[in-house]
């Protein structure tokens, strides 16, 4: 179970309007009382900040808007005094293009680092030498005058790509990782896994046929989804990287969840990622971040079809994070569907990673045009808006616009709505959303069957999603009314008891017939 803190949002400690290393400490009881296992960090490494700290100068520094290396230490020491365990978000695939090793690989041809990087000269005709494209818009090959060649950036202009089949590249990477767990990290989240190599031929990429097109890792808006991604990421030597990266984390007992960015072989590349023992124990999902609200038969689907491609493996789902719309808002959600989701979520196969703000039922928050910082929405606006909505500052307590979150005006604007559903305002309320987070995730740490357990295979019927986690000799049947409409369902056949009454859960009737309200669970224990 992983909370992810995006550090720009989550607290300021210095009243500069930038949450900050300190002000992750000062909240880390908060999270604490959640009963999460760990706490992922969203980049907090030295920055020119186009990217917001995905544009990495110095893997081994704190950027001085966050603290320095020793509040860094404090935060590690108290988050493990608190019995969690610290993750951090490691952007290996590109660099900021101020980091000193792309300075000195775009200065010649011939110098120490000159291969660092994926450059290629132009086609005769002075044009790209393919036709790869970057997410955030545009060409994903930007001339250089000093080399006079391109350099591939799969996203900003200012991220420019590794090049990892140079294996000094590889070996600064890996050293930048120790230097972390040096430092006492227990894990990753590893950002774009499938971006590291590139195909050495630089062969173009063929055409998806619009029917295949889906928007979960671009806005359709993006011409980006017009290409099937099959030479600029997702390449064979991939596995062998994460093979190296896997024992070193061996060698310090930790762990990595790897994100996995395809629209359409991610569940694929989850379960080559996650296979047997050599590569990252987990694999971060997309198909639970899109747009479309998951109905049963979606999530029927979904799961069949990790079952199918990742049955060694192991996914790590998630409704919201710092790149998508909140899932309240993405889909529309009343309050009863809200905690419909949360105690679904927590009986899913898979690790659990909540966003900040989700466990309050936060909706996206409406960012003006003159306000947004993200350069993916001034790119595409109006048709997307960017991802500032769902980054806007954590509201602690109500007592002022900035939400108790900083004493000066915030990097972007506290939503007024917000305002009405702070940590301060929910912890006064029994039947506030915060507490059946609390409620629903200390029911997961309580089963074994749900923390690592099988399962029987996810079912859909009529409006119910449904299936029997098991492990350890333990069998837990989870069922779902995802729709606003009473229905009934037949419990499976043995001896049920009723069990998660603190999350609503129905009890089947004489005649073992489950009759779900709307948005209501069943939750049973075989005896």
């Amino acid at each position: 179970m992983i909370y992810q803190i995006y550090p720009r949002s989550y607290q300021d400690s210095n009243g500069d309007g930038i949450g900050d290393l300190l002000g992750i400490v000062q909240r880390l009881p908060y999270i604490a009382s959640l009963g999460v296992d760990a706490i992922w960090i969203s980049p907090f490494f030295t920055s020119p900040m186009k990217d917001f700290g995905y544009d990495v100068s110095d893997y081994c520094d704190v950027d001085p808007m966050f603290g320095t290396l020793a509040d860094f230490d404090a935060l590690v020491d108290t988050a493990h005094k608190l019995g969690m365990k610290v993750m951090i978000d490691l952007v290996l695939s590109h660099t900021s293009d101020q980091h000193a090793w792309f300075t000195e690989s775009r200065a010649n041809r011939t110098n120490d680092k000159a291969d660092w990087y994926v450059w290629s000269d132009p086609k005769p005709d002075g044009t790209p030498p393919n036709n790869w494209l970057s997410i955030f818009g545009g060409s994903a090959w930007q001339w250089d005058a000093r080399r006079e060649q391109y350099y591939l950036h799969n996203f900003l202009v200012s991220q420019p790509d590794l090049n990892f089949h140079n294996e000094e590249v590889v070996q600064a990477v890996l050293n930048a990782t120790q230097f972390w767990l040096d430092r006492g990290v227990d894990g990753f989240r590893l950002d774009t896994i499938n971006f590291y190599y590139a195909d050495n031929e630089l062969r173009d990429n063929p055409p998806l046929p619009a029917e295949e097109r889906n928007a979960n890792i671009a806005p359709s808006v993006n011409p980006y989804n017009h290409q099937m991604h099959l030479h600029s990421k997702n390449q064979p030597e991939n596995l062998e990287f994460l093979r190296k990266f896997r024992a070193l984390l061996d060698q310090y007992g930790a762990a990595a969840v790897g994100e996995v960015g395809d629209a359409q072989l991610g569940l694929d590349l989850l379960g080559e990622y996650t296979a047997g023992e050599d590569f990252v124990q987990m694999c971060y999902a997309f198909e639970l971040l899109a747009k479309d609200t998951p109905t049963p038969e979606r999530l029927a689907q979904v799961f069949a079809k990790v079952d199918e491609v990742a049955a060694d493996g192991w996914a790590c789902w998630a409704f919201s994070n710092h790149d998508v719309m909140r899932h309240v808002s993405r889909w529309n959600l009343t309050p009863a569907a809200a905690r419909a989701f949360c105690t679904l979520m927590m009986c899913l196969r898979g690790s659990v990673c909540i966003y900040q703000g989700e466990e309050l039922g936060l909706p996206e928050a409406d960012v003006p045009f003159e306000a947004l910082q993200d350069p993916y929405g001034i790119e595409f606006w109006p048709e997307f808006k960017g991802r500032d909505g769902c980054r806007t500052p954590m509201v602690w307590e109500p007592s002022n616009q900035n939400g108790g979150f900083s004493a000066h005006q915030p990097w972007l604007p506290v939503s007024n709505e917000h305002l009405q559903m702070s940590v301060a305002d929910q912890e006064e309320d029994p039947a506030a959303l915060l507490h059946h987070y609390r409620r629903a995730i200390a029911f997961r740490r309580a089963h074994p069957a749900l923390v690592a357990g099988d399962h029987s295979g996810v079912q859909a019927t009529d409006d119910i999603v449904h299936f029997i986690r098991m492990a350890k000799g333990q069998q837990i049947f989870c069922a779902f009314n995802l729709s606003d409409s009473p229905t009934a369902l037949t419990m499976p056949d043995g001896n049920w008891q009723p069990i998660g009454a603190e999350l609503g859960s129905a009890h089947p009737s004489a005649d073992g017939k489950l009759h779900l309200g709307p948005w209501q669970c069943a939750l049973a224990l075989h005896v």
